[in-house]
């Protein structure tokens, strides 16, 4: 019984939590439901009572140009991620090439460079090469992110992929990158589903990368988006917040239908036979 007792007292305490947590994400929703002749009322009202969707119109006229740049950054940074990530784990994993080890933690300290000290190196780097204001330098600038991640991510998940399999495809006489293709990476989707959704995030969210090198193009992200569209309409608050929503729509979807993967992803090579 004291047992059960403590097991609902943390299922309490966990959900308590958890709606303090999401709160701001039910505020922005039931704002951008709120009519704008009703924002200053006081106090305000915890539901949207007279909901309207102006703001939502505005978001759809004014914001899609950006939400289809976001996209298009977000699935080529996560196909040039994978392109790069996937065989450089393999590589590391089975393969072992020298230097690996120091390779690994070239890696890990890769991720600890603040992403504006690499913007500023992008900076100088791509003027040289005229990729400023352009949606394919955003995406090599945001792969710099994802890669170091996922070829750790795939180190760890094709470590633990059993010897035998690999054998076996060598017995058969499947080369090396015979093996890659057909063998490892059919059993390592859930390293490939974990990379590319965290791939795709990072430029989705990406701030620093789209105002530093991508600031006055023609196809901007939707982070740029919204500091524009917040430094236009900056009374018009239940716009600003559906432009919110609709930003983070796709990126909660995916983590909602790929969370069973990247749970198995992200601890792969944790536990060892």
């Amino acid at each position: 019984m004291t047992s059960l007792n403590g097991s609902r007292r943390h299922t309490i305490l966990g959900l308590v939590l958890t709606a303090l947590m999401l709160f701001p994400v039910y505020w922005m929703v039931n704002v951008s439901l709120t009519p704008q002749q009703h924002m200053r009322k006081n106090p305000p009202d915890l539901l949207p009572l007279h909901p309207t969707f102006e703001g939502y119109r505005a978001v759809l006229h004014d914001q899609l140009p950006y939400l289809g740049t976001s996209l298009l950054i977000g699935l080529g940074t996560v196909a040039l991620t994978l392109l790069i990530a996937a065989p450089a784990g393999y590589a590391l994993a089975r393969l072992r090439p020298r230097g690996g080890g120091a390779l690994g933690l070239a890696l890990l300290i890769a991720q600890m460079i603040p992403g504006i000290v690499m913007a500023m190196g992008f900076y100088g780097i791509f003027l040289d090469l005229g990729l400023l204001n352009s949606w394919w330098g955003l995406i090599v600038a945001d792969s710099t992110i994802a890669v170091p991640f996922g070829v750790m991510i795939f180190t760890a998940f094709m470590s633990g992929i059993p010897g035998e399999l690999i054998a076996a495809a060598r017995i058969d006489g499947a080369s090396t990158l015979r093996t890659f293709w057909s063998v490892v990476l059919p059993v390592s989707r859930n390293a490939l589903v974990t990379v590319s959704l965290f791939g795709f995030l990072w430029a989705w969210s990406d701030f620093v990368f789209a105002n530093t090198l991508d600031g006055g193009g023609g196809l901007r992200p939707i982070t740029l988006g919204i500091y524009k569209y917040i430094g236009n309409n900056n009374q018009e608050w239940n716009a600003i917040m559906a432009t919110a929503v609709v930003a983070s729509v796709p990126a909660a979807a995916l983590l909602v239908l790929a969370q069973r993967y990247v749970a198995a992803g992200v601890t792969a090579g944790a536990v060892k036979d």
